[in-house]
């Protein structure tokens, strides 16, 4: 939703990786250097908790959002990686409607799962299936006023085949390694 929801963001396209990839594959991370100097790098702690092997991910520092655009159309055409995880940051003024076309072609042909991590950037035309808004949101409180699970507030805001929008919030579920719709609890 904005700069400051970028952890929430990055633990949504890092679900989606996990989950709607080949898990038998690694996982390609292409980053800008900008993106990590302002949000940080995935710890490896962190992924053990949501249920990913840290071995399993491959990461790629690039030094600027042409370079990382450039490896990720490279990469995306690899069938034997699982996902691939593009981070330019901010606008990303060459991610323009032909770049992502050719993403979607290359991902579409070789079956990989193919995500756009955009944080700090304004919507633009785009060829992707789906184009998502995540922020962090409240956590449920549990008994004592203890902090509850982690919480998304996830919109997806276009579907190329039509489907109607929608909001939903969504915690991690630690014990079953998923997400789950919130639900108040009393």
């Amino acid at each position: 939703a904005d700069e400051a929801d970028a952890s929430a963001a990055t633990a949504f396209a890092l679900i989606l990786a996990l989950r709607g990839g080949d898990a038998s594959k690694p996982i390609l991370w292409i980053r800008e250097d900008r993106a990590q100097r302002r949000s940080g790098v995935l710890y490896g702690l962190g992924l053990i908790e949501l249920g990913a092997d840290p071995d399993r991910f491959i990461f790629v520092h690039a030094p600027d959002e042409l370079a990382a655009l450039r490896a990720g159309a490279d990469s995306v055409k690899c069938g034997g990686l699982g996902a691939v995880v593009i981070e330019p940051y901010g606008k990303a003024r060459t991610l323009d409607l032909t770049a992502s076309r050719r993403l979607a072609l290359a991902a579409d042909i070789s079956g990989v799962l193919t995500l756009l991590l955009r944080v700090g950037a304004e919507p633009s035309p785009s060829a992707a299936q789906t184009r998502w808004q995540v922020a962090a949101a409240p956590s449920v409180p549990l008994e004592g006023n203890a902090p509850g699970a982690p919480a998304l507030a996830v919109t997806l805001l276009r579907h190329r085949a039509g489907i109607a929008g929608f909001n939903v919030r969504l915690e991690l579920d630690r014990e079953k390694q998923i997400c789950v719709e919130q639900s108040v609890r009393d």
